[in-house]
């Protein structure tokens, strides 16, 4: 007699939520959380009074939930797959489990879905059932789960197609509705678009940069020409861990990026010659003894100012004390020289490391260090550390404005140690070698003194001498610049101090539990802020006027104009395809910078002047400090709309202020990733586009030689704003930018800026 097995199936089986990698809820909760949103797009808040469509993910209905999990809980014979009973098919007769029954397989599958024989059949035991019951109750279960995960990939993938179909329709009629920058009346069929009208003043340019270049290289026949071999295009800072690397707001070149002009230095010069090679080493030396000198000297070298908080050089004391070196100023140049000394929470080696490290040392410097690299390695140095160690490189260093030009130097990097817990780390120009008529800043010898201190910490005391031709600068910035504070040595100083800070604060394991919000997880963190850190630099490589990439100025009334250029993003994980918009300008404020940071970090006061925010409610939802001032931070804020049905943001940003400056940077971010990314998954595949803002002193204030965030001056002194957004303005990388999208472009950085100027002027002094 064949024996007949019976499945036991259940009704009305309780609901489950899975434990495994199915739960996209992560840090915020499960999909039906009110932090559930799509990525948002800047180019929605361009309708100024428009509200984003809903895109909220939409939860599955009760009864087809009901309906699923029924199918997990009735079960009957031969009911999967290979383990069907081949013999004949007879009537099949059903039994529902039991309550007790379900809920015990219930809290086992959540433990072990994947039941092995021995725990099959010590389960049916305990149950009262078969263990071909318990094994077809497990299967059945399992393609449940997997049913239910991929109706929720479906519906996420539906609403996220509606949302695309929106935004092209929304873009379709931005277009349309376009005007004219110049006379406002709309624009035309066929008229002449962004790109060819940018490539047309760039062709121009490039003839007249070659007409020139061609008369002053007739002057130089018979000398040193420079090799214009082919070499590897440099680098932008990189994150350190990360590989990653790019141009114009750390993207790939777009319209006009790849048109270097034929004054960049970066790609004029090659390595040294076999012959330079002794004459490099011989200045490195003189540069080495002439750096300690400039470090250790007090007066008469190093005069105290008038107000007692600086020091200044005595050129004619230095000719005097340093005869050697590259040569007398040349005609029309400039001498900047400043000298400041600070402790720091990092070990010698370390800093040694990462100054002698050309990626490591462009990432901590993101915010001077525009791009850098390392033309040739003469020497690694010995005992296995960089004692000896000398690099041929070029750098070109920034201020986060397009109105200051960059400075390029051809140098020759050397490191000494000088006795135990003593380093030295100095840079001098090369320009005598390979004479380029572009050149328009060298450097004497530069570079800091680095000693040993207890408990980890170092005392850093940096020279910077340098001699510049300053007159491409703005007049709005040419205070600050010829103050020295701009390129110099204190600005050097605070920025390693507070990266040092950070840098501790990423390692930290001591995470205090009290503050709402804080996140404690340590693979969290560190993922969280190196997101936060490839921002920053991303934000800082194209703000500035690098000659990486070409701005083309929109018609204004003089500083405030708006600068535009455009990239285009191909096969980059971490930016989102497309053509993208990048729009700058730079205005003076009479408020001392520490209010406009306040103001600009602060969330309850972001509604004033984030366009994007529709008037929302801005919250912070989670928060890691990374400095001893408590403006130094990375947050994760939510905006809440104003509208019950636009569907809230994330946005990811990261404030940090120093005594020579300070930045504000932020980017919307999808739920998802983030939830990734706080649960310590990898953050190179989030998609940013940085946008924010860069806040300098006016040149004005006094600055001390003491540490302490900027605003520590009169209530007179003023504040040099630049913003700078990113906009994704057509997700085809091959699509034409119009000049109608521009003009968009160019009124919501106005209004931008003219919100901040009224919230700023309206504030009690």
């Amino acid at each position: 007699m064949q024996a007949v097995i019976m499945m036991i199936p259940a009704r009305n089986m309780p609901s489950m939520i899975a434990r495994n990698n199915n739960n996209v809820g992560g840090f915020f909760g499960s999909s039906s959380s009110p932090f559930t949103l799509a990525q948002p797009n800047l180019m929605d808040a361009l309708e100024m009074g428009q509200n984003t469509p809903e895109s909220e993910i939409p939860r599955i209905r009760e009864d087809e939930f009901d309906s699923a999990t029924k199918s997990g809980s009735e079960n009957h014979e031969g009911a999967s797959g290979e383990d069907q009973d081949p013999r004949p098919n007879k009537k099949k007769r059903y039994h529902r489990h039991t309550q007790h029954q379900i809920q015990e397989m219930e809290a086992f599958f959540k433990e072990c879905p994947h039941p092995d024989d021995k725990q099959r059949k010590e389960l049916s035991r305990e149950l009262g059932l078969e263990p071909l019951q318990v094994k077809f109750w497990f299967q059945n279960k399992r393609t449940q789960m997997k049913t239910q995960h991929e109706r929720h990939e479906n519906t996420n993938l539906r609403t996220e197609n509606e949302k695309l179909r929106a935004d092209n329709m929304r873009y379709r009629e931005a277009l349309s509705n376009a005007s004219c920058p110049n006379c406002g009346g709309p624009t035309a069929i066929g008229e002449m678009s962004f790109d060819e009208h940018h490539l047309r003043l760039e062709n121009a340019r490039l003839r007249e940069e070659i007409d020139r270049i061609s008369a002053i290289a007739a002057k130089y026949v018979g000398k040193p020409v420079v090799n214009y071999s082919n070499i590897s295009p440099s680098l932008p800072p990189r994150p350190l861990e990360i590989g990653v690397g790019g141009a114009g707001f750390g993207g790939q070149p777009g319209i006009g990026v790849d048109m270097y002009g034929a004054g960049d230095l970066l790609r004029s010069i090659s390595g040294p010659t076999e012959a330079d090679k002794p004459i490099i080493i011989e200045l490195a030396v003189a540069a080495m003894e002439e750096l300690i000198g400039m470090a250790q000297m007090g007066e008469p070298l190093w005069l105290t100012t008038l107000d007692g908080t600086s020091t200044m050089l005595n050129e004619d004391e230095y000719i005097r004390s340093f005869p050697r070196g590259i040569g007398p100023k040349p005609s029309g140049f400039k001498c900047e020289a400043s000298r400041e000394t600070a402790v720091v929470i990092m070990n010698h080696v370390n800093l040694v490391e990462i100054l002698m490290d050309v990626n490591q040392w462009s990432t901590v410097f993101s915010g001077i260090v525009s791009r850098a690299m390392t033309l040739e390695v003469l020497s690694t140095g010995v005992a296995g550390n960089y004692n000896g160690a000398l690099q041929v490189m070029t750098a070109e260093l920034q201020l986060p404005t397009p109105l200051v030009p960059t400075r390029e130097s051809y140098f020759v990097r050397y490191c000494k140690q000088h006795g135990d817990g003593t380093w030295a780390v100095v840079d001098v120009s090369l320009d005598n070698l390979r004479p380029s008529p572009s050149a328009r800043c060298r450097r004497r010898p530069s570079g800091c003194l680095i000693q040993e201190m207890p408990n980890g910490y170092s005392k850093v005391t940096w020279v910077e001498h340098v001699e510049v031709d300053d007159r491409g600068v703005h007049n709005l910035y040419k205070q600050l610049v010829s103050s020295g504070h701009a390129f110099g040595a204190k600005r050097l100083v605070a920025t390693l101090d507070r990266q040092c800070e950070r840098l501790a604060s990423a390692m930290a394991t001591n995470i205090p539990t009290v503050d709402v919000g804080v996140i404690t997880n340590q693979e969290g963190r560190k993922s969280m802020m190196k997101l936060a850190e490839r921002m920053v630099i991303s934000f800082c490589a194209g703000v500035s006027a690098s000659t990486a990439h070409t701005w083309t100025t929109l018609s204004g009334t003089g500083a405030d104009d708006v600068r535009v250029m455009t990239r285009k993003s191909v096969d980059d994980p971490g930016r989102p395809p497309g053509i993208v918009l990048s729009a700058a300008t730079s205005f003076w404020l009479p408020v001392p910078p520490k209010r406009v940071f306040d103001f600009l970090r602060d969330e309850n006061s972001r509604n004033e002047w984030d366009i994007l925010s529709n008037g929302g409610v801005v919250q912070e939802m989670a928060h890691i400090a990374n400095g001893r001032d408590t403006g130094n931070c990375v947050s994760l804020l939510r905006v809440n709309s104003a509208n019950s049905s636009q569907s809230n943001m994330l946005i990811l940003q990261e404030s940090c202020t120093d005594s020579t400056g300070s930045f504000v940077i932020y980017a919307p971010v999808d739920i998802v990733a983030m939830n990734v990314v706080l649960n310590g998954g990898d953050p190179d595949y989030v998609a940013l586009l940085p946008s924010g803002f860069a806040i300098l002193p006016d040149g004005t204030t006094s600055h001390g030689s003491g540490g302490g965030v900027i605003g520590e001056t009169s209530p007179s002194s003023g504040s040099l704003l630049t913003v700078a957004f990113q906009i994704l303005v057509d997700s085809v990388p091959t699509a034409k930018l119009s000049l109608g999208s521009v003009a968009t472009v160019n009124n919501l950085i106005a209004c931008t800026v003219e919100r901040i100027k009224a919230s700023l002027s309206g504030e009690p002094a």
